[in-house]
């Protein structure tokens, strides 16, 4: 017999995820490979002559991929490329000094899908209605 529970606990929480952890590590030789790879932060900013930011870049690369969790631009200097230039200097890091050969990141459909295409990006999985109403993209690039 079991009682099921609802009850959020950062306790059993970190206890199921280093159970679902050393399962998944135990079951694929190439993740146990990878365990004790850490992800790495990697950061850009972009800052305007008064040191304001304009633009930024928040992302991290493990396993030979980088992974771009933000990009952001101050709407007052969008359309200048600085995007882009953000992007490339995040890929080209992550590519020479982290050993990088693939790109990934996750863009809603108001957002800046056309933009990532446009930088090279491919989708690579769609998902509607995520939340209701909005379009989620994953998108990815060879970065060798």
């Amino acid at each position: 017999m079991f009682r099921i529970e609802a009850e959020v606990s950062k306790e059993r929480r970190d206890l199921l995820h280093a159970r679902l952890r050393d399962t998944n590590t135990a079951a694929s030789p190439v993740l146990r490979a990878l365990r004790a790879e850490r992800d790495r932060p990697l950061h850009l900013w972009a800052l305007d002559d008064t040191d304001t930011l304009a633009a930024g870049l928040v992302g991290h690369t493990w396993a030979t991929w980088l992974h771009v969790t933000y990009l952001w631009v101050d709407e007052r200097h969008r359309g200048e490329g600085l995007g882009s230039r953000l992007l490339a200097a995040a890929e080209r890091l992550a590519r020479e000094e982290h050993g990088c050969r693939n790109a990934r990141l996750e863009t809603w459909d108001f957002q800046a899908p056309d933009f990532y295409r446009k930088q090279g990006y491919e989708v690579v999985g769609v998902i509607p209605d995520y939340p209701p109403g909005i379009t989620e993209y994953t998108l990815a690039k060879r970065l060798t």
